[in-house]
């Protein structure tokens, strides 16, 4: 069945290279702008996939995101970037790139053209019925994240999706797709721009809030997050001082013995 792939409709600019450095830049963030509104409008579909994830993490589940290109790599920066922000462990959120993990920086030619390769992927990570898979791809016609999705379906693992292409057989196939339709992109088809930003956007909702739904979060503070460098010792041990009103060198003391914010705050209230 065919569908209207708006990602690739001709920019609503032309003749960009006559343009000014100032105005390249005003249109660009003028079609950026947009981008917040077509999220803004799935807020309904991210909350039942967000339901669907933390219900499988609770018996153990973990999540996946699998995607080509640009797609690809913005499920891997969201996975990497979840043990550092909220103390989980590696292999809890795993982002899988069509061309593995040399296509992080160099574009692996067809790589994304394999529908086999996305699901032998996800079976060398042993993936289980406790697991959510979900395909991220602008265009929704990623073969990769296709074969993948199908496979899923057809042995009863949850699935969602990114998309910015309503109707696309990725959006079709997942059981909560997710579609910020953002139109035409500035320089035509180049959904780096902000189909990206919609899915990164999309990206950060999903994890943010799976993570204080699992309790990751207390008040508004990532109490978990690890102490992997200067800049954030000195962020635990101010949000230590904040929670238990000590100063600086007690609130960092605590902090480096217990290892994480969460820990100092729990063993100060056990022994004061």
């Amino acid at each position: 069945m065919s569908f209207k792939k708006t990602t690739e409709q001709s920019s609503n600019y032309t003749n960009l290279e006559r343009m000014t450095t100032l105005e390249l830049i005003e249109n660009i963030n003028k079609e950026d702008k947009t981008v917040a509104f077509a999220v803004e409008k799935e807020k309904h579909k991210i909350e039942k996939l967000v339901d669907a994830i933390v219900s499988k993490m609770k018996i153990g589940g973990r999540l996946f995101y699998m995607g080509a290109g640009t797609s690809g790599r913005l499920g891997v920066v969201d996975a990497s970037e979840c043990p550092p922000t909220f103390g989980v462990e590696h292999g809890l959120v795993i982002g899988l790139i069509a061309g593995g993990d040399k296509a992080i920086r160099r574009a692996v030619e067809f790589a994304e053209d394999s529908e086999n390769q996305g699901w032998n992927d996800l079976l060398e990570n042993n993936i289980n019925e406790n697991d959510v898979v979900i395909g991220i791809a602008a265009s929704g016609t990623t073969p990769y994240v296709i074969g993948a999705l199908e496979e899923c379906n057809r042995i009863g693992i949850v699935t969602g999706s990114i998309t910015c292409n309503p109707n696309s057989p990725i959006d079709k196939l997942a059981k909560y797709p997710i579609c910020p339709e953002v139109g035409p992109e500035f320089v035509t088809g180049s959904t780096r721009m902000k189909s990206g930003t919609a899915q990164k956007m999309v990206l950060n909702i999903i994890s943010t809030t799976v993570m204080i739904k699992l309790g990751k979060v207390i008040g508004n503070k990532m109490v978990d997050m690890q102490l992997s460098n200067l800049k954030l010792v000195d962020r635990g041990t101010k949000m230590v001082m904040q929670e238990i009103e000590v100063e600086y060198e007690k609130a960092k003391e605590l902090l480096l013995e217990q290892g994480s914010v969460r820990k100092a705050i729990e063993f100060f209230n056990k022994i004061k």
